[in-house]
């Protein structure tokens, strides 16, 4: 009877029995600690091997001795098997109103405003929580293998399908310069500043780079390469140091946690841009908690970093909002 094609390749106990072998490197002290008889420890390994097409053990040593296919099954097989004994477990604390782990993505210029009340929302409703910081493209992808279970970034995944988009904030780029250096007003002004200023960039790996430097070239600036950062400090840093000028936003500039007359700020000259920093999570899979998370991280932002920054740049005004 030929074998269906969606059948799948084993079961969790050959896998238990196979991971047991592997472990004891013996049939025989595999089948003791399993409780099982020898033979059918020989079996299901028989079997497994047969239905995969590769041999997993080399028999003709002793103990036995995992072969390259043997060794990659039993990384991928302990995976399994670990996920397969906290299915339960999770299932449990579902069933309290808890889950058993949640993940979760920061992009790192929200770091300092955001990971505490983030921590902080989930570790009420989850067991295990996870709080990774750094750039969104690779929360982005994390997100699509399944690696987080939601993050906060600059990308809000609007081509992909399956997602649920949540605003967090909206910001305008805005030039940050030296204490003394005279702030330019036109276009024409900002490519003479930096024929004085090397600029400073955050770099193309980050999702903030791509878009400053899209919007230059619409503006036809051609500006030099130089220093460039994949952090808000960075960029902000070298600016305090006079080592140049750059292009951030308010937030990038609360991040980097400079005192304010370190740096001085102005409107991005010509046309207006704006980030807006969204949570993404898998459509339907965590209920409302992404909806419950973003009201909290909107009104912890609005308090600890928003209404500050408009105090110091009284002209954002409506420009940065949660």
């Amino acid at each position: 009877m030929a074998t269906r094609p969606t059948r799948l390749p084993f079961d969790l106990h050959v896998l238990e029995a196979f991971l047991g072998v592997c472990e004891a490197r013996s049939m025989a002290l595999a089948a003791q600690k399993l409780a099982m008889t020898q033979p059918a420890i020989s079996q299901a390994v028989a079997d497994l091997e047969a239905r995969i097409g590769v041999k997993l053990f080399d028999r003709s040593v002793r103990p036995l001795a995992l072969t390259p296919a043997g060794e990659l099954m039993r990384q991928r097989a302990s995976a399994l098997i670990s996920e397969a004994r906290q299915i339960a477990t999770a299932i449990r604390h579902t069933a309290r109103g808890r889950l058993a782990l949640i993940r979760a993505g920061l992009v790192d210029s929200l770091s300092r405003a955001l990971t505490g009340p983030i921590a902080t929302f989930l570790v009420s409703h989850a067991e295990h929580v996870s709080v990774q910081s750094g750039l969104t493209a690779a929360h982005a992808g994390a997100l699509l293998t399944r690696n987080l279970d939601l993050f906060i970034g600059v990308d809000d995944m609007s081509d992909v399908e399956g997602f649920d988009r949540h605003e967090i904030v909206t910001e305008p780029y805005i030039l940050v310069l030296p204490p003394k250096q005279k702030i330019p007003r036109s276009v024409e002004e900002l490519e003479a500043c930096a024929e004085k200023l090397p600029f400073i960039r955050y770099s193309a790996r980050s999702k903030t780079g791509i878009d400053i430097e899209r919007h230059l070239r619409r503006l036809h600036v051609d500006l030099p390469p130089g220093l460039e950062f994949d952090t808000p400090f960075g960029v902000s840093d070298m600016v305090a140091r006079g080592k140049g000028f750059a292009i951030t936003t308010p937030i990038c500039l609360a991040e980097a946690a400079l005192s304010g007359s370190d740096v001085r700020t102005a409107p991005l000259p010509g046309p207006q841009l704006k980030r807006t920093l969204t949570l993404v999570s898998r459509k339907q899979e965590l209920g409302t908690l992404p909806r419950d998370l973003t009201k909290a991280c909107k009104s912890s932002l609005e308090a600890s970093t928003l209404a500050p920054l408009r105090t110091s740049m009284p002209w954002l005004d409506a420009d940065l909002r949660a």
